[in-house]
């Protein structure tokens, strides 16, 4: 281990974290292309609201301590695995709707709703600190300053807020909510199924 923050390395592996596809960003797509620009990121900024909490309580070494109390972690579990399968209920009853589905007809929801959504996401995800645990260990060394650390947790935090927000202006464009509104039954089932398995293979997945 050197002395020094390895900025490019913690970087380059938020990174891959947060532009994989996963829950998050198959909430912001769908926010993005069936409720528009203002409810995706309303959704974001519920979902980066989730990522500084857990990036700065595992910088301030809660991780190991939540780790040290594994009942913690499996609350975190089923409330989030819970969360994951009620979406894909609703993704699931509008897949099977008859109603007919127009661009920005179903934004009825406020966007503190849409924030709301996202902060219960990222918080209700146990391996987000598990993550970012890992993350400081191995990126920051122990002689690293509260300012190095502090540094850390904001170019972190910043790097995921820019790729959400790219998400979300994205998948807003008319085209793609063009697409999203003729082939809504075909979108809906699809995050069905992949809110449904995020939520199983939280259930299932070992933590600590």
């Amino acid at each position: 281990m050197t002395d020094q923050i390895n900025y490019l390395l913690i970087l380059g592996a938020a990174l891959l974290a947060v532009a994989s596809p996963g829950p998050s960003t198959l909430a912001i797509a769908g926010t993005a292309m069936a409720q528009g620009r203002a409810q995706a990121l309303a959704l974001v900024a519920g979902i980066s609201t989730g990522s500084w909490t857990w990036s700065i309580a595992a910088a301030l070494g809660l991780s190991a301590l939540m780790q040290a109390n594994a009942w913690v972690f499996e609350v975190l579990r089923y409330l989030g695995a819970g969360y994951l399968l009620y979406l894909g209920y609703l993704s699931a009853r509008k897949a099977t709707g008859r109603t007919e589905t127009t661009f920005r007809s179903v934004s009825s929801a406020s966007p503190g709703r849409a924030y709301g959504k996202g902060l219960a996401m990222h918080l209700t995800n146990p391996k987000a600190i598990l993550f970012f645990g890992a993350l400081y260990s191995v990126g920051v060394p122990a002689s690293a300053t509260p300012f190095e650390i502090a540094s850390v947790v904001l170019v972190v935090g910043v790097q995921s807020m820019v790729v959400f927000s790219a998400y979300a202006l994205l998948f807003s464009r008319p085209r793609i909510a063009a697409v999203y509104v003729r082939l809504t039954r075909w979108f809906e089932s699809a995050f069905a199924l992949a809110f449904g398995f995020a939520g199983i293979k939280l259930l299932t997945a070992r933590l600590v």
